[in-house]
């Protein structure tokens, strides 16, 4: 008696397997933040002609903030099309520009890195429980 055939999965409904990790040596850190963030506040007195984030920096934190709010939108409409490598490339910019808005504002990854470890094993559903409900004036979204 003949085996039936085996039902072959179409070769893109197949899961592909996940691009190999660089050796551990290697791995991308989030210290790359804490180095980006260093650079900004160097060039903060650079030439606004030939240095980005000292033009960015230059326009002031109003004008930071903004083009952050530009680039986060970038971010959420590419989350939103499902264009994931797009995704990768603005959430390297929402970063970029995150970090020149704390240097704008006088704010050191550090302060940022102890709220987070301080929220850190707190339920999100406590922890914004917690939190104030007014924010400089403004209603917070529940």
């Amino acid at each position: 008696m003949a085996k039936p055939a085996k039902k072959r999965t179409p070769k893109a409904a197949r899961p592909r397997p996940a691009a190999p990790l660089p050796a551990a040596g290697n791995l991308p850190s989030a210290d790359v933040l804490d180095r980006l963030w260093s650079v900004v506040m160097e060039r903060r007195a650079a030439d606004p002609s030939v240095s980005h984030s000292a033009r960015l920096l230059s326009r002031g934190t109003a004008k930071v903030a903004q083009k952050f709010g530009e680039e986060a939108v970038e971010c959420l409409i590419e989350a939103v099309a499902g264009n994931r490598a797009a995704l990768v490339g603005e959430s390297a910019d929402v970063l970029y520009h995150l970090l020149v808005m704390w240097v704008a504002a006088g704010v050191e990854p550090a302060e940022v890195w102890a709220e987070l470890q301080r929220r850190e094993g707190i339920s999100g559903v406590v922890e914004k429980a917690l939190r104030p409900k007014v924010l400089m004036g403004t209603t917070k979204i529940p």
